[in-house]
């Protein structure tokens, strides 16, 4: 079967691996020069299937009113007229009950783990390698509030039979030495050995590589322009390079995917959340993370990469913009200098994001209603590279007839058709 692939980022690559791994013919489609130069290019460069977690919570209305209070909030809102703002915002509120936490976090938490099980046998058979490495994450606690509010999140992780342990400070320095001079900060921390880090730009250059090693053809610097449909299938893809056809299509194009889905009547609750990074070489390995930490205060992920530091996170609610904000770089540069310190901001570089999120944090990923053809992985929020080879997978068996090792029907768009 031919397929073609719409979006080179790090979902698009991996999908197309796995569907050339079935013996299809495939097609990858991207308007940018390179593989994983968007959203995949610098994120914050944690494998995290334990921290997967809905932004949608119990007590996030409150939350969210207080940060809007200060200036180093992890949540941003910046004064506009956006419809689509604002319809997300207000489904996400509705997904901040006690219930649907439950239901999504659990939800997220398959899927993620499945895609962990996948990049651990991607990394085995073919040997790939992405600056990564397999020492686990803590969530850093400077409150007992903080403290309290993870118990929910432990009787999830417990129920999933996910390994965690809650640390006391000393136990955190233990495994990460780094922090011995933030220890004064520290209430405790909850430990996720399972978890993982990883250049996602790397990964995705190097497996699209051995992509085209197995026949997968990309077409770069190539724009999409829309799909034409017929009333139950889609006839081909309109692009700068002329129309292309295929038995199959797949929309992995994140935060830009319910612009091509609108013109077929179909709305992909997805809207683009902001995030930030900054990436800098390591000065004084002794105040140096040595896997991955994320500071709950400012919902900030600090990560080794090889001799880089990479600090990523915040929250922007802004549209489509790529403006770079001298605000959040102060807060993520705060963040690291009171956790670490051992990094030369000064030659940094400062890159943003567009995290392509849905109200409920899980993925869209399944057939697309009414077009038997068309094939959604999309919508990953801030996990695309934590579960990109379970979605992959997925996609791959769905559309080769194969049941999928996971319940997958409940990550399909129809749960938001009812």
């Amino acid at each position: 079967m031919k397929i073609i692939v719409m979006g080179a980022g790090v979902i698009g690559v991996t999908t197309a691996w796995y569907l050339a791994q079935e013996g299809h013919e495939v097609e990858v489609i991207d308007r940018q020069p390179g593989v994983g130069l968007e959203t995949s290019f610098a994120n914050a460069g944690q494998v995290s299937p334990g921290y997967s977690t809905p932004w949608a919570m119990p007590g996030l209305p409150l939350k969210a009113a207080r940060w809007m209070l200060g200036k180093h909030s992890p949540l941003v809102v910046r004064a506009r007229f956006d419809p689509a703002m604002f319809r997300f915002m207000g489904e996400l509120l509705a997904n901040c009950t006690e219930h649907a936490y439950d239901v999504n976090k659990s939800r997220m938490l398959r899927i993620a783990e499945y895609a962990r099980e996948r990049l651990d046998t991607l990394r085995a058979e073919t040997g790939i390698t992405y600056d990564g490495d397999q020492k686990g994450l803590i969530q850093l606690f400077r409150t007992d509030s903080q403290i309290e509010h993870a118990a929910e999140d432990m009787r999830l992780l417990a129920e999933s039979g996910i390994e965690h342990q809650l640390l006391n400070p000393d136990e955190i320095i233990g495994f990460e030495p780094g922090l011995a001079h933030a220890r004064g900060i520290l209430k405790g921390g909850l430990r996720l050995p399972g978890d993982q880090t990883g250049d996602a730009h790397l990964f995705t250059r190097r497996l699209a590589a051995m992509a085209e090693q197995k026949g997968v053809k990309f077409r770069l610097s190539t724009r999409i322009e829309g799909l034409d449909a017929a009333s139950d299938s889609i006839l081909g893809v309109r692009t700068s390079a002329g129309r292309l056809t295929a038995d199959a299509y797949v929309l992995a194009l994140g935060s830009y995917s319910p612009r091509f889905m609108k013109p077929l009547e179909l709305r992909l609750p997805i809207y683009p959340v902001k995030g930030y990074s900054l990436t800098m070489p390591i000065t004084d390995e002794s105040r140096a993370p040595t896997s991955t930490v994320n500071d709950e205060t400012y919902k900030v992920a600090i990560t080794r990469l090889g001799d880089r530091i990479r600090i990523g996170g915040t929250a922007e609610l802004t549209g489509f913009s790529l403006r770079l904000s001298p605000d959040r770089r102060e807060t993520l540069e705060l963040s690291f200098n009171e956790m670490y310190g051992g990094g030369d901001l000064t030659s940094a570089r400062y890159w943003t994001g567009l995290r392509p999120c849905t109200p409920d944090g899980t993925p869209i990923v399944g057939p697309a209603p009414r077009y038997g053809n068309l094939w959604l992985n999309t919508g990953h929020g801030t996990l695309g590279w934590t579960m990109a080879a379970g979605s992959g997978q997925i996609i791959a068996d769905r559309i080769s007839g194969r049941q999928t090792a996971i319940p997958s029907l409940d990550l399909s768009l129809d749960r938001y058709m009812s």
